[in-house]
């Protein structure tokens, strides 16, 4: 680490990225090919690409608790425990509730990676592109602004980090999903063909496709240059994947911005604020507190990208203070920290095949099949507003006869006999940005880096009520329809953040008086900050939004380097 009392050119770089996940490791990846000297900072640990997955090749049987939280970690840590992937296997890599506290002004669980990659060693690895079903739904309803980009501008980016990030998929033809460069997918099994076809056969608007993915199924040379290999369907992705198989900011964009000698990669380092200068009329550099020394540096930097995660990123530029921005960089508009949005993941349905008794269901993948949004596209068609996607599975597991006892018992337990098909399906609902959704900053309590707490204020309303009745009422009309029995509906009351999928607060727009950041990912009021991770979101769509932060990153740095060559920023 660079010390406080080496010089000020010491401490200078072309450009400054905060944050290493998703976002953060393209806009690295990005400025340094385009041959800007970077420095990335990580407020967490270094975790490198096979040397800190220190579990990915454990047998089950060497997990002292066979991959279960033990009780007394999980009640120490209330909210990250409710995770699908916090497992004994993965429990390293989040963060632990009383080390990073904040404020639930309503129920939220706030679920983070504070390390090298973030959460792109955790993401479900879903890609789905965006369309101008998504791009326009602000202006079509009038709920948040529109939206300064539509499809077209997005396409080629999307295209540009697709080929690199290594997409698995099927050209679907689908208006609401366009398809983009993609591997072979891995399939559906029977099941899942079986309710493709019902769906297609009852429903016009309906389609059951490969649900798409960050997974190599046929290496490209530009992922073999990476160091990845293919996708070896072990399903342990939570862990670290030795093969980089799917596509992690640790197997793929930040090695290669190391290799062009232009990353400087500095962990343990919290990004206090955004430096701003009033005479200049730029942003400068950022303050950073070492994470253990508690050692405070300033960097310099022409240009800054922001990166931190949606609702760090809203944290840092609200306490970004300064005589031009009293309430924050870039806030102008008094949106920052407002309209925050999320997935509504809480309805769910399950339900028993019993056909297909002759068909095993044998091997792993990574994905399953997907049911692309079908309501409200063309026409307001429901008391609600937006739409819902949905993914969808089938599986068989074994059954065992737990009768008897001894030697009896042993031998019927050894015994695999395969029980009926299961399905099942989640809905990922889109929620409404609105004003009283917020994230704020506590006036007095502190972090033990000095940093506010967050308070965060985020709730379901109406809307999100209705969405869910409409998928349960929906989605057991097509299990019927399939002949499924057994089905059962349920509303798991999750709270949001569990989705993962928070969004907004620094919001793109085309007025400064209404939006933080401009159809380039510009702060309007403070050209050289860019912000390209899940707070620059006008809305949320349906689909996985990881795609289109890689994508808006790729973008972003590309009219940054542009403007910066033109020494218009």
């Amino acid at each position: 680490m660079i010390n406080i009392n080496d010089s000020a050119k010491e401490r200078t770089f072309d450009a400054i990225v905060i944050g290493s996940g998703i976002s953060g490791g393209w806009a690295a990846k990005e400025l340094t090919e385009k041959g800007l000297k970077t420095l990335v900072l990580e407020r967490g640990r270094n975790v490198q690409h096979l040397k800190d997955y220190p579990t990915t090749n454990m047998m089950p049987w060497e997990f002292p608790h066979r991959g279960q939280v033990p009780l007394d970690i999980a009640e120490a840590n209330p909210v990250v425990s409710r995770c699908y992937a916090y497992r004994e296997d993965a429990m390293h890599f989040f963060v632990k509730d009383q080390e990073h506290p904040y404020v639930q002004d309503k129920p939220f669980d706030w679920i983070r990676g504070y390390q090298v990659g973030g959460k792109s060693l955790l993401w479900a690895r879903q890609t789905q592109r965006w369309s101008d079903f998504d791009f326009e739904g602000p202006a079509r309803d009038g709920f948040a602004v529109d939206w300064p980009i539509r499809y077209k501008d997005l396409a080629p980016w999307y295209s540009h980090v697709e080929k690199f990030a290594g997409i698995s998929g099927d050209r679907d033809g689908l208006p609401q999903l366009p398809d983009g460069e993609f591997l072979p997918a891995v399939g559906l099994n029977d099941v899942e063909k079986y309710f493709r076809d019902v769906v297609a056969k009852s429903y016009k608007d309906r389609h059951v496709i490969y649900g798409r993915c960050a997974h190599l199924t046929e290496p490209q040379q530009i992922h073999l240059d990476q160091g990845r290999v293919q996708c070896q369907n072990r399903t342990l992705c939570q862990r670290g994947c030795p093969f980089g198989g799917y596509f992690s900011s640790n197997a793929s964009t930040l090695p290669w911005a190391a290799k062009t000698g232009n990353l400087t990669l500095q962990p343990d380092s919290v990004v206090q604020e955004i430096l701003y200068d009033d005479k200049k009329q730029k942003a400068t550099g950022v303050r950073v507190i070492d994470a253990h020394t508690k050692a405070v540096t300033d960097y310099f930097a022409k240009v800054i990208f922001v990166n931190a995660g949606a609702l760090n990123t809203n944290l840092l530029l609200l306490n970004s203070v300064s005589g031009r921005f009293p309430n924050g960089l870039g806030n102008d508009s008094g949106t920052l920290g407002k309209y925050v949005a999320f997935h509504n993941y809480r309805a769910r349905i399950s339900a028993l095949c019993h056909d297909f008794k002759q068909v095993n269901d044998e091997g792993r993948r990574p994905t399953s099949a997907y049911l692309p949004r079908f309501r409200n596209l063309y026409k307001q068609e429901t008391d609600f507003l937006r739409g819902y996607a949905a993914g969808f599975f089938a599986g068989r597991g074994n059954h065992h006869d737990t009768s008897g006892f001894g030697r009896g018992l042993k031998e019927q337990l050894a015994a695999k006999t395969l029980g009926p098909w299961y399905v099942g399906s989640h809905m990922m609902g889109e929620t409404i940005p609105k004003a009283s959704n917020t994230v704020s900053l506590d006036p007095s309590k502190k972090d033990e880096w000095g940093m506010p707490l967050l308070h965060i204020n985020i709730a379901y309303d109406d809307n999100d009520e209705k969405m869910v009745k409409d998928f349960q009422e929906q989605f057991t009309e097509m299990y019927t329809k399939a002949g499924f029995t057994d089905i059962r509906v349920e509303d798991s009351k999750q709270a949001p953040g569990l989705d993962i999928h928070e969004m907004g607060g620094a919001r793109m727009g085309h007025d400064p008086e209404t939006s933080v950041l401009n159809k380039w990912n510009q702060v309007h009021a403070c050209t050289n900050v860019f912000v390209t991770d899940g707070a620059c979101m006008t809305s949320t769509s349906t689909q996985n939004p990881s795609l289109t932060y890689m994508a808006l990153s790729a973008r972003a740095v590309d009219h940054a380097v542009t403007q910066l060559k033109k020494g218009e920023i």
